[in-house]
């Protein structure tokens, strides 16, 4: 029998404001309502960005702390609370790297070609990738194309990330990429040895659904990647795309993760 589907919400994300969605969740009780309604449907990880004054994106772990807070306070252990280390352009890989140990989150996202762009970086990156395991932060490391993929494979094979089989999301359906590049992706995921999820961008988001259930995979969806209905009509709230992933889930005979079955899945 396969996984129980996990379904990674991901509500607000980097750039998107309330003028693209006004549900779209800034604030720590913002988020706290969030959640309650994402648990509600049915999903397990809350992937977590914060904002600066200007509702810019900010890794600031005191922004960081009230938010989780607040979500704990509103749904308790129900979610696993996977916060963000996105550059966006912002941050170097040691400020993200520092980040994360300042906080000690319970899980973390972390994109391959930002805290490891090459070789040369590949030692200070293995050491943070030790140190995730040794504090038992839960990574989940982030592949945009095919270059990224085989990176990963090697530096697991080579043991680097202290893990056999680390949880990866791939992304598919990326804003500016042609369909080769998603069917390659797509390939990539049906073949993973690793744990994986997949996410993609607009009305790519909604077909993913599918596919991850199907393949024994994960998904990831919410206002970070798109905000749309098959309809291209706004999503109604954080729940619709939710809905939908069970819908998918009951058709392969799966079930939907809770946050103790990510729990138990990953030994966390």
């Amino acid at each position: 029998m396969s996984d129980p589907l996990i379904v990674i919400s991901a509500p607000n994300g980097a750039r998107r404001q309330k003028t693209d969605h006004p549900d779209l969740p800034i604030t720590p009780s913002e988020m706290a309502a969030c959640a309650e309604e994402i648990v509600a449907a049915g999903a397990s990880i809350l992937h977590l960005h914060v904002r600066d004054n200007n509702n810019q994106h900010s890794l600031d772990v005191e922004r960081y702390r009230a938010s989780i807070k607040a979500v704990r306070d509103a749904v308790g252990e129900k979610l696993v609370i996977q916060i963000t280390s996105e550059a966006v352009g912002k941050y170097s890989a040691a400020q993200q790297m520092q980040i994360v140990k300042e906080l000690k989150p319970e899980a973390v996202s972390l994109a391959l070609r930002e805290l490891c762009a090459t070789e040369k970086n590949l030692t200070e990156a293995a050491e943070f990738f030790s140190w995730l395991r040794f504090e038992k932060i839960f990574p989940q490391y982030i592949l945009y194309d095919q270059e990224d993929c085989r990176r990963f494979e090697d530096y697991r094979r080579r043991g680097i990330f202290a893990d056999d089989n680390p949880f990866v999301l791939l992304v598919i359906g990326r804003s500016g990429a042609d369909q080769q590049q998603s069917t390659i992706m797509a390939d990539i995921a049906k073949n993973m040895t690793s744990p994986w999820a997949v996410c993609g961008f607009g009305t790519e988001e909604i077909p993913l659904v599918a596919f991850a259930a199907d393949n024994a995979g994960h998904i990831r969806v919410g206002f970070e990647n798109n905000i749309y209905n098959s309809s291209q009509q706004l999503l109604r709230g954080h729940s619709e795309m939710i809905d939908i992933c069970q819908q998918a889930a009951n058709k392969t005979g799966r079930k939907i993760a809770n946050a103790n079955d990510v729990r138990n899945i990953f030994s966390l």
